[in-house]
């Protein structure tokens, strides 16, 4: 049955302008394909563990960022706004870059290049996180701040036990969604040298001179994990529609 299935696609790509493919080198049925597909394999948990801790940090920073919006002061109303701005229109394999490169120049701190990635994508995510979380408050109706107003409840306890509860429903398909984005977007540290899905699928490359069979595995690796991750995300959805209705 696997065998079925791995001929099935590839059976497409058995061609290409008349040039030979070699599959065997993904192939689980040779040593040496089940060798490569075990070491490209090997890059999945570092691809997942850096994608949950980013979008987890992006998710508080992004809270944060996203409480002085709600404020009545200008002023801080201003920093979201300028914060989210600048952020987001910064590349984020510009940011991976400058944070691994760069910073230690400026302040002579450095980090490894597995955290500065997780560091990179939490603070470019931040900022759509931040925009989920004010549009989330903001869909609550004021009556709600003005009933935790009543019982004498001061602003951040209104918005940790009345608000963010109610919220939080809200924006939970948002963030799903974001974390499929962030598992996409991960397969930018690879530039660094972290050796996450695309950083192994390189590396392969470079040894094999088979660019076209390995990378379309690697596509075939994230295509079944982000529907996967997507699969949960709309179960989800379903659930929070469920759950209001009634």
């Amino acid at each position: 049955m696997r065998n079925i299935f791995f001929l099935l696609l590839i059976l497409p790509l058995t061609s290409c302008g008349g040039q030979e493919l070699g599959w065997f080198v993904v192939s689980p049925n040779n040593i040496e394909g089940l060798t490569n597909l075990k070491f490209l394999l090997s890059g999945l948990t570092t691809t997942i563990f850096i994608s949950v801790i980013s979008i987890i940090i992006s998710m508080i920073l992004g809270f944060v960022i996203a409480v002085p919006s709600l404020a009545k002061s200008k002023f801080l109303t201003y920093i979201n706004i300028s914060y989210v701005e600048i952020v987001r229109a910064i590349p984020l394999l510009v940011l991976i870059l400058w944070i691994y490169y760069g910073l230690p120049i400026m302040t002579g701190i450095s980090f490894s290049p597995f955290v500065s990635g997780i560091i990179a994508l939490a603070i470019s995510e931040s900022a759509f996180q931040a925009e989920i979380f004010r549009a989330g408050i903001n869909s609550i109706k004021k009556a709600q701040w003005e009933a935790g107003s009543s019982l004498g409840l001061n602003f951040f306890k209104r918005l940790r036990l009345v608000i963010l509860p109610q919220a939080i429903k809200n924006i939970l398909p948002a963030l799903g969604n974001q974390f499929v984005y962030v598992l996409k977007m991960s397969s930018l540290v690879s530039i660094i040298g972290i050796g996450d899905l695309t950083r192994k699928a390189n590396e392969l490359v470079v040894s094999t001179y088979r660019p076209l069979e390995i990378y379309t595995f690697l596509i075939l690796e994230y295509l079944i994990l982000i529907l996967i991750v997507s699969f949960f995300v709309r179960k989800l959805e379903k659930k929070l529609k469920q759950d209001s209705n009634n």
